[in-house]
């Protein structure tokens, strides 16, 4: 099937080479038009979320479409009146703009309780700014509002949601830009040595860069029909260059290796499609299955980020077998043009590769133990990983968000606290009515009095003397009908303070309570306030939900490792079957799965050594925050193990090829390793290449998810695959190849096999 493909595409060459064009121009125009990406938000479906998506409706105020302004001074106080005149005057341009829906100043009014608005030294304030649309829509104009926040006499910097939003947005587009820069020319150089060919090198580079293209058109048709994560196209960068790269060097250098035994183009192409392009298209296969594992966690970003990388790596395969072998068709013996002779290397004589191989079966074990040992220790941190949500401080320090983010936590009281936050839902009453507020007054007391809580603010928080009677005639009579007691009462705390509350907690169905603790925002302790207020009953006729970060960080680790143990399983074991199709054995996808989980538990020790534990951080220019984000281990295994099955592939089905035409087990691991170790040497330097360029990413995760994946596919190609798999191989010697009878003639019947009695192969040396 394969090399009757190639011979199609090879004599109807400018017919691929044309739609090969038109895929690239209606590529390019989709990325110009471009597309909304999302934050990464917390799981759509628990209960936290559902909770944040009604302050949103209800509360505009309190809603995730704010952004914070903090104003300072080294000479000035926020007492002073010079202080308080320049920040209204910044504050004007905001105040006439229709897209602000309220701004919240310690100066005008507008808050209760001005006294945590003002810094410990009282050189600084802040004011809180809410936004009419939601966070992705706000986040699209923000630049331009906070372009209109100036002051000669003040410094101004900018925090809150959507500022943070446009620090990731900004960065992250600084990090893919850097990547490309470093990465591309990196992996010239390296094709080169591979080549030894200036007109080979360029062909992978060239499609690399067509698949990425078209990975990231498809990431922007996708984000109009779903929600698609902010993270996305740095993904679809980084796994798109490597995959598209390797597929095609794979090819290329397939087809090389056919001419240069004596085949004629058509035979080149065909027989390269036969082999290494049968390899590619497994290897995508087990790729794309990998990163499906992340559609199990339907409700998160992972969702898009796994469909957004399968369209890349389908992209890579659909190039390598179309674009690829037409463009090969066209240059035939001139692939070998502009040759450079310091890095030419013959690709069928036999070499280095071929001496490990035999080096290795011959002591097996004597190889085994101490690299199994090796990758253990590598691997050991991985026990002590401990999970939670990522925040601002994955961004740089020296990003403005962040910078005013610490300022807040350090200079103003309160501002370090941990928010719990309960909603009360009255889905078709008023909230305050008489016979709601008793039951609302008793659980503003249940949830005081639970360990932990510091503070609860609420309408029911104005004054502790007030009871349920009192709050109920306060909300439900005119003022002019109070009780002289409470009218007195009412009078010392001030009508606007009384407004503003009622206007930042109380909705057209929904009563909003803050639970403040002094206790760390992702600790165990702030975990089970949440458990506690859940565990409350909700008022009768009422929902109860609870969010804030604790919330949303614990129900997101809960969901996350509830779906885990299906996702792995799914993609072991829909990887095995992919693996059987391809080698007709059932001992070798389980050795190749043994062989994965090897350099995956080697890259997450190190994930845990260097991330969590914040070894090297000042060299690598991070913050350490104790924890690993939930979705970091999730998108590594996913996109590692179909890459690491990438190498397997490759290694396999070469030496499938030479079992089938010698039926010595020995005799084709060596071989086969001689002919594909220079080659998966060579891909996987150029995938650390690019992995390690995205690790000079300065956003946490994406530096995180760079440099692990380097390491692990570092791993993967140099002990694994040289010396692991071969020694694996010549212990179970003939068992390699076994497959019950009845999956054995399954196999046959399908002809996805190496095609058999082919007889060795003449080389022609002239």
């Amino acid at each position: 099937m394969f090399s009757a493909w190639g011979r199609f595409v090879h004599r109807r060459h400018w017919l691929v080479l044309a739609l090969s064009l038109v895929l690239l121009g209606a590529s390019g125009y989709v990325v110009h038009e471009g597309g909304k990406l999302q934050p990464a938000g917390p799981t759509q479906t628990a209960e936290s979320a559902r909770a944040t998506k009604l302050i949103e409706q209800e509360l505009p105020r309190a809603s995730a479409a704010t952004f914070v302004l903090i104003y300072s001074s080294p000479t000035l106080t926020a007492k002073d009146p010079a202080f308080q005149e320049a920040v209204a005057r910044s504050l004007e341009p905001l105040r006439s703009d229709p897209r602000v829906a309220s701004i919240v100043s310690p100066f005008d009014g507008s808050v209760a309780d001005p006294t945590p608005y003002i810094s410990k030294d009282g050189h600084a304030a802040f004011v809180s700014v809410a936004l009419t649309d939601d966070t992705v829509t706000a986040g699209a104009y923000y630049p331009q509002l906070r372009s209109l926040v100036r002051s000669d006499t003040l410094q101004v910097q900018a925090t809150g949601t959507v500022a943070i939003v446009n620090g990731f947005n900004t960065v992250l587009a600084t990090d893919l830009r850097r990547a490309e820069l470093i990465s591309l020319p990196l992996v010239a150089i390296l094709l080169l040595i591979v080549f030894g060919s200036v007109v080979a090198a360029f062909i992978p580079l060239g499609v690399g860069l067509l698949a990425v293209l078209a990975g990231l058109a498809g990431m922007f048709l996708l984000s109009r029909a779903t929600d698609v994560s902010q993270y996305a196209e740095n993904i679809v960068t980084l796994l798109g260059l490597g995959v598209a790269i390797d597929y095609s060097l794979f090819v290329t250098n397939r087809f090389r290796e056919e001419l240069h035994r004596g085949r004629s183009t058509e035979e080149a192409v065909a027989n390269a499609l036969a082999t290494a392009g049968r390899a590619i298209t497994f290897s995508g296969i087990t790729v794309a299955i990998g990163e499906s594992g992340m559609l199990f966690y339907q409700g998160t970003y992972l969702t898009s980020m796994g469909t957004a990388a399968a369209i890349v790596v389908g992209m890579a395969v659909l190039y390598g077998l179309t674009f690829l072998p037409a463009l090969l068709s066209v240059l035939g013996r001139r692939i070998d043009l502009v040759r450079v002779p310091i890095f030419a290397a013959d690709p069928t004589g036999r070499g280095p590769w071929h001496s490990l191989a035999m080096g290795v079966m011959k002591r097996p074990v004597l190889v085994l133990v101490p690299i199994i040992a090796l990758i253990g220790v590598i691997a050991s941190p991985i026990v002590h990983i401990d999970l939670a949500n990522g925040d601002v401080t994955m961004l740089p320090k020296r990003e403005e968000s962040r910078a005013a983010y610490d300022k807040l936590i350090s200079d103003f009281p309160g501002a370090g606290q941990t928010h719990v936050q309960v909603v009360v839902d009255y889905a078709g009453g008023d909230p305050l009515s008489a016979a709601h507020i008793p039951q609302l007054v008793d659980l503003q007391r249940r949830l005081a009095a639970l360990p932990n809580a510091q503070r609860v603010s609420s309408p029911f928080s104005l004054d502790p003397r007030l009871d349920a009677g009192a709050y109920t005639a306060l909300y439900t009579l005119p003022a002019s009908q109070l009780p002289p007691q409470l009218q007195a009462v009412m009078s010392a705390i001030g009508p606007q303070r009384l407004a503003a509350l009622r206007e930042q907690t109380v909705g057209p169905h929904i009563v909003l309570y803050d639970v403040a603790t002094d206790v760390q925002d992702n600790s165990d302790a702030a975990h089970q306030l949440v458990r506690d207020a859940r565990a409350l009953s909700a008022p009768p006729g009422a929902e109860k939900l609870v969010t804030g970060f604790p919330a949303s960080d614990l129900d997101t680790v809960t969901f996350i490792e509830s779906r885990t143990v299906p996702a792995v399983a799914y993609v072991m074991l829909a990887t095995a079957i992919v693996l059987f199709l391809l080698l007709g054995s059932v001992v070798l996808p389980l050795k190749a799965i043994v062989m994965n989980l090897l350099s995956i538990g080697a890259s997450f020790g190190a994930l845990v050594f260097v991330f969590q534990e914040g070894h090297l951080a000042d060299q690598l220019g991070f913050t350490a925050s104790g924890t690993i984000d939930p979705t970091l281990p999730v998108i590594m295994f996913c996109s590692l193990f179909g890459l690491s099955m990438d190498y397997e592939v490759l290694l396999l089905s070469r030496i499938q090829e030479e079992y089938v035409r010698t039926g010595d087990n020995t005799g084709a691991v060596a071989e086969g390793l001689e002919r594909s170790g220079r080659l998966i040497t060579g891909a996987a330097a150029i995938m650390v290449g690019v992995f390690l360029a995205f690790g000079l990413a300065e956003v946490f995760l994406i530096k995180a998810l760079g440099l692990g994946m380097a390491l692990a596919v570092a791993i993967d190609a140099t002990l694994v695959r040289a010396l692991v798999v071969p020694a694996t191989m010549r212990l179970l010697g003939s068992v390699n190849w076994w497959a019950p009878g009845p999956l054995a003639r399954l196999y046959r019947r399908l002809a996805l096999g190496e095609r058999q009695g082919e007889g060795p192969v003449t080389v022609d040396t002239a």
